[in-house]
C-alpha cells in the first residue's frame, strides 16, 4: 500500500482550486447567457459529433469544463469528486503531473465517445441509402432545433447522434477515480459517508457499472458511459507509461 505524503499537504491545491473555479465560472456563464441572451454555450464549447455543423476540434478540450444547466447535481457531483480525489492525487504527484493526467483523461474520454458514436452512426447508416443519410446530415439539425425528429428509428437515431452534445468533467473525474484506486488501492472510501469500501474495489464496481450502462445503451439515462470508460482507459495507459519510464 502506498502512503500519502503528509508533508506540505494542502486541502485545496493550486490546480484543483483553479479547475473548480473555471468549471463554476463556465457553469454560471452558461446559465446567465442562456437566460438573458438565449445563447447556448454548449453549441460552441460542448463536444459534438464530427459530422455536426457545430463540431470543432477545440471542443475536445472545452467540453470538459461545461456542465448541464438543467441538472445542478451534474456539476455538484463532479466538483465534489474533483476535490475529493484530485486533492490527494495533486498533493502526491505535484501540480504539473496532475494537470497533465487530468487533461489526458478528459481528452481521451472525448475521443472514445466520438469513436463509439462513429460506430453507432455507421451501423445505422448501413441500413439506409446514401441519399437518405446525406439528407439527415443536412436537414436533421433543423428538425432537432424545433424539437422534432424522424419517425423511422434508424433515421431518428442518426439524427440524434449528429445532434448529441457531450458536456461535463466526468471523463476526467473517472480518470481520477482510476488513478486513486491504482495509487492507494487499500484506502477506504465511504459511500454516502457511511459504508466503507476499499478504493480498488470501488474502481472495479464503478467501471463495471459504466460498462454495463454503455452496453445496454439506454438513451433514457442521458449519460455518456463510454466517455467515462475512456477517461479510465487513457488514465490507466498514462499511469503505465509513467511507471515504465520511472516518472515517479
Amino acid at each position: 500500500m502506498n502512503d500519502i505524503r503528509l508533508g506540505g499537504y494542502s486541502m485545496l491545491p493550486v490546480v484543483v482550486k483553479n479547475l473548480l473555479i473555471i468549471n463554476v465560472l463556465v457553469y454560471l456563464a452558461t446559465l446567465g447567457l442562456g437566460s438573458s441572451l438565449q445563447i447556448d454555450l454548449a453549441d460552441y464549447l460542448g463536444l459534438h459529433y464530427f459530422l455536426s455543423p457545430h463540431f470543432s476540434p477545440h471542443q475536445l478540450v472545452t467540453y470538459m469544463f461545461m456542465h448541464s444547466s438543467f441538472d445542478f447535481s451534474h456539476i455538484l457531483f463532479n466538483m465534489f469528486a474533483l476535490w475529493m480525489f484530485g486533492s490527494t492525487l495533486e498533493n502526491y504527484w505535484g501540480p504539473k503531473k496532475f494537470l497533465i493526467y487530468y487533461m489526458v483523461a478528459g481528452i481521451g474520454a472525448g475521443i472514445i465517445q466520438l469513436l463509439v458514436m462513429y460506430f453507432q452512426f455507421t451501423a445505422m447508416a448501413a441500413t439506409l441509402t446514401p441519399d437518405i443519410v446525406s439528407n439527415i446530415i443536412t436537414e436533421g439539425p433543423e428538425l432537432w432545433a424545433i424539437g422534432r425528429n424522424y419517425s423511422d428509428s434508424a433515421m431518428g437515431g442518426l439524427n440524434a447522434i449528429i445532434n448529441t452534445t457531450v458536456v461535463g468533467a466526468s471523463g476526467s473525474i473517472y480518470g481520477l477515480l482510476l488513478a486513486f484506486g491504482m495509487t492507494f488501492p487499500e484506502a477506504l472510501i465511504y459511500i454516502y459517508f457511511l459504508f466503507p469500501i476499499k478504493a480498488k474495489w470501488f474502481v472495479v464496481i464503478f467501471g463495471a457499472l459504466e460498462l454495463f450502462g454503455g452496453i445496454r445503451n439506454s438513451a433514457s439515462d442521458n449519460v455518456a458511459h463510454f466517455a467515462h470508460l475512456g477517461g479510465m482507459l487513457f488514465g490507466f495507459i498514462l499511469i503505465k507509461i509513467w511507471k515504465n519510464k520511472r516518472f515517479y
